[in-house]
C-alpha cells in the first residue's frame, strides 16, 4: 500500500498515562477531522462521546490482520492512538515496516523510557532498553554485566516477579530493581527493591529499572567458555568459534545462518553481537535442534530460529543469507553451492571441515573461488604425570569467503 503523493496514509497520535491533558493541541485537531481513529481499547475508551467518528479496535492477532483493517478503510482519513512514543516498542514501528515510511506520520508523546531514565537519573549513553513486550523474557539474559543499567518495557504486571525470579537464577540476586507503575500519570508508583528480595505486586502498566550487578557471565566479543553451551560434544570450540565469527563479520540486522549447527553456539554468539542480528540454526537432529532453543534463551537470545531439516533440502525456503557458517557436513551433495548461490551480495561465507574428504572440498572450493583457506590447530597445557604438557586438539581446516 504505497503513499499517494507522498501524503501519509496514517498519522499515528502518542497519548501519555495522564490522557489527553498533555496531548498538543494540533493533535486534537487532527482528530476533530479524522474519518477513523485506530487503538487499543484502553485508548479508545479515552476519547469524548461527542467525537462523532468510526473507533475500531486493533485487531487479534494484530500483525496478521493489520493489512486487511487498513485495507478496509483505504481512501479514508485515518488516526491510530498509541501510547507514548509509538515507536518505542509500539504501533508505529509495525505501520512503517507494513506501509512505508512515507506513508506514516507519527506525532509522539513523552515515553516511557524516557519517564523512567528521568526519574532514575540514568542517562540514555549509560544504559539501555530491553522490551519484553509480547516477547521472551530471557531477553534480558543478553544485557548481564556487572554495574550495567538496563531499562525493561513489561509486557505487563507479572513481569517484574518473573524477571526478579530469572535474575536470580543467573547469580544476579543483587541487583537493584526498581518498579516504576503508571509514568506520568497521577497514580505514578515507585518501588524499590532487588532481584533477591522483590515481592510484588506490580501495575499492569510498568517499567523495571535495573542496576545490575553480578559475575561476568559472559562477553559481546566472540569466544564464549565451552561451558556455558550445553552439548554432546557437537560444538564449535571457543577459539575456532571466535576465528569464525571474525570473518562472519556480524552487522546490525544481518541474517546468519549456522548450518549443521550442533550446540547452535555460532549462531548464538552471531546474535549476541548485536540485538539486531538474527540467525537462523538448521539441524537435523531433534535432540540438538531442542538444545539449540534452551542455550539460545540461557544466553539471552531466545528469538533465535531453528529449522529441524537436513540441508542442502532444509534451505529452500529460507531467506537469504547475509552470512553462512557450516561447521559440519560440508561434502553433503549440493551444500557448498547452495550456500554460494543464496548468499546475498557482499556475504560471507566460513566452512569448517575436519575430514580429509572435507579439506579435499575446501581446497579445491579456494581454488576455484579465492578467499582465504587456513588451518587451525589448538594445544591446551595438560597434566603429563606430575609435570604439565601440551595437548593438541584436531586441526581444523577453515575455508572463509565474502561474495562480490
Amino acid at each position: 500500500m504505497p503513499p499517494d503523493d507522498q501524503q501519509p496514509l496514517i498519522t499515528v497520535i502518542g497519548i501519555g498515562a495522564d490522557g489527553w491533558t498533555s496531548v498538543p493541541e494540533a493533535s486534537w485537531r487532527r482528530l476533530l477531522t479524522a474519518d477513523v481513529i485506530l487503538g487499543g481499547a484502553r485508548h479508545l475508551a479515552m476519547l469524548p462521546d461527542t467525537l462523532d467518528v468510526v473507533r475500531e479496535p486493533w485487531p487479534s492477532p494484530l500483525r496478521d490482520n493489520l493489512p486487511a483493517l487498513l485495507e478496509r478503510h483505504a481512501g479514508l482519513d485515518v488516526v491510530a492512538l498509541a501510547s507514548g512514543d509509538p515507536l518505542v516498542s509500539g504501533i508505529g514501528s509495525t505501520l512503517i515496516a507494513l506501509l512505508g515510511e512515507g506513508a506514516v506520520r507519527i506525532e509522539p508523546a513523552l515515553s516511557s523510557v524516557a519517564l523512567a531514565r528521568a526519574r532514575m537519573g540514568w542517562s540514555a549513553e549509560a544504559s539501555t532498553v530491553v522490551s519484553v513486550v509480547g516477547r521472551d523474557l530471557h531477553a534480558v539474559l543478553r544485557e548481564l554485566a556487572p554495574g550495567w543499567r538496563v531499562v525493561v518495557l513489561s509486557s505487563d504486571a507479572s513481569t517484574p516477579g518473573d524477571l526478579a525470579r530469572l535474575l536470580v537464577e543467573q547469580g544476579y540476586g543483587a541487583s537493584g530493581m526498581t518498579v516504576l507503575g503508571n509514568l506520568g500519570s497521577g497514580e505514578e508508583s515507585r518501588v524499590d527493591a532487588t532481584a533477591a528480595t522483590w515481592s510484588g505486586p506490580a501495575p499492569d502498566l510498568n517499567v523495571v529499572a535495573l542496576d545490575l550487578r553480578g559475575p561476568v557471565v559472559g562477553a559481546w566479543a566472540a569466544g564464549l567458555p565451552d561451558e556455558v553451551f550445553e552439548h554432546d560434544g557437537q560444538l564449535t570450540k571457543r577459539d575456532l568459534r571466535a576465528s569464525a565469527l571474525a570473518r562472519l563479520a556480524p552487522q546490525p540486522g544481518q541474517l546468519l545462518w549456522d548450518v549443521g549447527a550442533g550446540a547452535g553456539s555460532v549462531g548464538i554468539e552471531w546474535m549476541r553481537a548485536h540485538p539486531r542480528s538474527w540467525t537462523i540454526a538448521v539441524e537435523s537432529d531433534d535432540e540438538r535442534a531442542a538444545r539449540i532453543g534452551r542455550n539460545a534463551a540461557r544466553l539471552g537470545v531466545p528469538s533465535l530460529r531453528v529449522v529441524r531439516g537436513r540441508a542442502p533440502d532444509a534451505l529452500a525456503d529460507l531467506p537469504a543469507p547475509d552470512a553462512v557458517f557450516v561447521g559440519g557436513g560440508a561434502t553433503a551433495a549440493g551444500l557448498l553451492e547452495t550456500c554460494l548461490e543464496r548468499l546475498a551480495p557482499g556475504g560471507r561465507l566460513v566452512v569448517h571441515g575436519v575430514t580429509l574428504e572435507t579439506e579435499t572440498l575446501l581446497a579445491g572450493a579456494y581454488g576455484e573461488h579465492g578467499g582465504e583457506l587456513t588451518r587451525l590447530s589448538v594445544e591446551h597445557a595438560a597434566p603429563i604425570g606430575s609435570f604439565s604438557g601440551w595437548t593438541p586438539a584436531r586441526a581444523v581446516t577453515q575455508w572463509s569467503w565474502s561474495k562480490p
